[in-house]
């Protein structure tokens, strides 16, 4: 079955490109012009990711982002404006998965989508450990789903990627190198902070005013404290 992607972008030439590119990589591309179509379309349930500009002509895409997080867990990868880096993190504060600064080399956005999808299918289709808990976190694999003193945290795909890395090594420094390849599905390259990002919204949602449990060593990685 092939991949179904949904791209929002409101720039017709540029949507009209990587749709075609991504028909031609066997992707089936549904295409919304607004924000507004764009979550008509995903409710119909018919992606398997999203695909998604920040500057929309109706709805600002970061609001698009937190409706779609309402309704549904689908990675979402942002095209942002090349330098913007206020939208990139409170795009991964939201939700999202993934950016690609514009104008985008569509061979990585094909790369990008398939280390996601990569990511979901493996989670799919391999039976996962039994219930794990660690302090006051209980992760359930099979829901992919993550509880803080039994209530739920809401963790994007990512974060829940980064979280059982991280926890399945707890008190041992996990490499960033590592870390970018095992949960996020490519390498790491030089100005990078898209994992950064993503452990600094994890901390936001787990910490709660006590030292953070996850410690940055600085030059190396990152390592989960093991509860006292």
């Amino acid at each position: 079955m092939q991949d179904r992607i949904l791209l929002i972008e409101d720039d017709e030439e540029l949507r009209g490109l990587l749709a075609r590119y991504l028909n031609g990589q066997g992707f089936v591309v549904r295409e919304a012009a607004t924000g507004n179509d764009g979550l008509a379309l995903a409710q119909d349930e018919l992606a398997d990711l999203v695909v998604l500009d920040i500057m929309l002509p109706d709805i600002n895409g970061l609001d698009v982002l937190r409706q779609l997080r309402y309704r549904t867990r689908l990675p979402v990868i942002l095209l942002t404006a090349r330098g913007e880096e206020t939208d990139r993190i409170v795009g991964f504060e939201v939700g999202a998965d993934d950016y690609i600064p514009k104008p985008c080399n569509p061979r990585e956005l094909v790369a990008r989508i398939q280390a996601a999808l990569r990511r979901v299918a493996w989670d799919q289709e391999t039976e996962g450990p039994r219930a794990q808990t660690i302090g006051d976190l209980r992760i359930e694999p099979d829901e992919r789903r993550v509880y803080q003193d039994d209530q739920p945290v809401e963790l994007t795909a990512t974060e829940y990627e980064i979280l059982q890395v991280l926890i399945s090594r707890a008190g041992s420094v996990v490499r960033k190198t590592d870390l970018m390849q095992w949960a996020l599905g490519r390498r790491l390259t030089p100005h990078d902070r898209t994992l950064d990002m993503h452990v600094s919204n994890l901390r936001r949602k787990l910490d709660k005013g006590e030292s953070s449990r996850i410690e940055t060593i600085r030059g190396l990685g990152y390592s989960y404290r093991r509860p006292a």
